[in-house]
């Protein structure tokens, strides 16, 4: 096993001549060998850069596909995207050139970004180039092509818009996960508080009448923004001045940052004009933002955060305009998206997933004396491969940016493609974490998929964070720097759920950024098994 993965290692190393790569062997060649290398295939070589086939790894192709008519196409290009459907526009770009590493305009497009042109990778084995720090910069590419105003963040370019390369990156990376250490104790106990209150107000919507649902999305939205003030500053946003406003508020401000890339269901000719042409104007939030603000800026100050980024040299205004980022963009916009992707998923796999896990989580739970804690959580092994799934599925972000820093030979399932510096590499995440040569039976919920040995392997590719489950974010690249507490905190929904109740029924649809849950029955626990849910 060693002596082949030499071997394969030796085959993958490659050598530039001519603008051309291939492997040169099972050694190291000399510059005189090189040379007269260079002499004796560069014709040959030349040859096979027009062809479409590839042996044996040997040769760098050009990356199909045009950009087209400059402005036309980028529009063009943008109509397809938005109303055609995103997966539908990129499957017909790689069917359309048999290759999963394409050209094509990026959305927004004119006049929204300066340049469209972007080369998409879409599967499994080309994405993870967009998280090598080394090979891609990422300043200022957060939300994709097109950049929302400071003005929306107080006049900094906070983190996410910053490169790993940029000083100020590592102190603010840095200040976030010390927080998260700091505050990984409330999160359990704020968590069982808040959503033990939602569960009550889902029984409580479905006993007011017959024929009642309950929305889930909406319920999720305050509970889980009170959940976040609890959880990282030990204060409820709704039990300040802020009141029962933060979500509505949080909502505005989110869509003005991200309505470029989004459909509203409104006629084409309106949405194309006030949301994916010219930007919003950022005095439409200017007062929610400054209500978000006052409510970051005295419940960090109350918790000593504010203290500590004084003390990585960063001011007590930056700081606050990045912990407001973290917690309503990156952390809320994200929960907004993930818990009612679960249930959604929960939903549809019906009531004998529900048995299987109502199982795990009651035995495991009982063997920790009826108490819910982390390590009982750690041992629910089909609980998290549940929520590993729901984010393999539909990841709450779902593209991902990076300028290449220098020529690049990036490889697809199928092929090796050039790159040249400073040209702008796309990934469309579901395409790689539905990748059918990954993932058997890829665009189906199969809950089991990440249990056991086996399974285990396949946690690389899941990606939702920037980066494989199986890393951990530093603040030397740009994976999320809340990872692990976003695993937990989806496997508590499904243990508190479950704990509460056998199983369950909903509608489920589809909104602006992922799904619509709406619960229509509760099949409640019995006395014994329910009884361990307030412990």
């Amino acid at each position: 096993m060693v002596g082949a993965r030499a071997q394969e290692e030796d085959e993958e190393k490659l050598r530039s001549v001519g603008g051309v790569a291939w492997v040169v062997g099972k050694k190291e060649m000399s510059v005189g060998t090189m040379k007269s290398v260079e002499q004796s295939v560069l014709p040959m070589a030349k040859q096979r850069a027009s062809d479409s086939s590839i042996t044996d790894g040997l040769l760098a192709k050009e990356v199909p596909g045009s950009y087209g008519i400059p402005f036309i196409s980028a529009i063009r290009d943008r109509l397809g995207f938005y109303y055609d459907g995103q997966d539908k526009f990129f499957q017909s770009r790689v069917d359309q050139h048999n290759s999963t590493v394409v050209r094509l305009n990026a959305p927004p497009g004119p006049f929204m970004a300066s340049n469209p042109r972007v080369i998409a990778l879409l599967d499994a084995k080309s994405f993870p180039v967009l998280f090598d720090v080394d090979k891609v910069a990422k300043r200022d590419l957060f939300t994709g092509t097109y950049m929302p105003s400071t003005a929306l963040t107080g006049g900094f370019r906070v983190c996410a818009y910053l490169d790993p390369s940029e000083p100020k990156h590592a102190q603010i990376k840095q200040l976030l996960l010390t927080l998260l250490a700091a505050r990984k104790d409330a999160v359990l106990p704020a968590f069982r508080s808040e959503f033990g209150a939602l569960f009550d107000s889902v029984e409580a919507e479905l006993n007011s009448g017959a024929g009642k649902s309950s929305d889930f999305n909406k319920l999720n939205d305050g509970t889980a923004f009170d959940f976040l003030g609890e959880a990282f500053f030990g204060v409820r946003p709704s039990a300040t001045t802020l009141g029962s406003t933060g979500p509505s508020r949080s909502t505005r401000w989110l869509f003005l940052q991200l309505c470029p890339l989004m459909t509203l269901g409104l006629p084409k000719i309106l949405e194309e004009l006030f949301l994916h042409t010219f930007p919003l104007p950022p005095l439409i939030a200017r007062w929610d933002y400054k209500a978000l603000y006052k409510y970051i800026s005295e419940a960090a100050a109350s918790s000593g955060v504010l203290d500590t980024a004084n003390k990585l040299g960063i001011s007590r205004d930056e700081a606050c305009h990045n912990l407001l980022f973290a917690t309503v963009f990156n952390s809320y916009g994200g929960m907004k998206v993930l818990l009612p992707g679960i249930m959604g998923c929960l939903a549809k796999a019906g009531e004998g997933l529900h048995k299987r896990l109502t199982k795990e989580i009651r035995g495991e739970v009982a063997a920790a004396g009826g108490k819910v804690t982390v390590a009982a959580v750690e041992r629910m092994e089909l609980t998290r491969s549940v929520v590993y799934e729901a984010l393999r599925l539909d990841p709450p972000v779902k593209y991902q940016y990076g300028h290449a820093k220098r020529d690049l030979v990036i490889e697809s399932h199928d092929g090796a493609y050039k790159v040249r510096s400073g040209e702008m590499l796309f990934g469309y995440q579901p395409f790689a974490t539905r990748d059918p040569k990954v993932f058997d039976q890829a665009d189906q919920f199969v809950p089991d998929r990440f249990v056991g040995e086996e399974g285990k392997k396949l946690l690389k590719y899941v990606v939702w964070s920037n980066g494989p489950e199986t890393e951990s974010p530093t603040v030397a690249d740009k994976q999320c720097p809340g990872k692990d507490l976003v695993i937990l905190v989806g496997r508590l929904l499904v243990v508190d759920f479950f704990l509460r109740y056998d199983s369950f029924t909903a509608e489920v649809g589809t909104q602006l950024l992922g799904a619509q849950v709406n619960i229509t029955s509760l099949a409640k626990a019995s006395t014994s098994a329910a009884s361990t849910s307030d412990n």
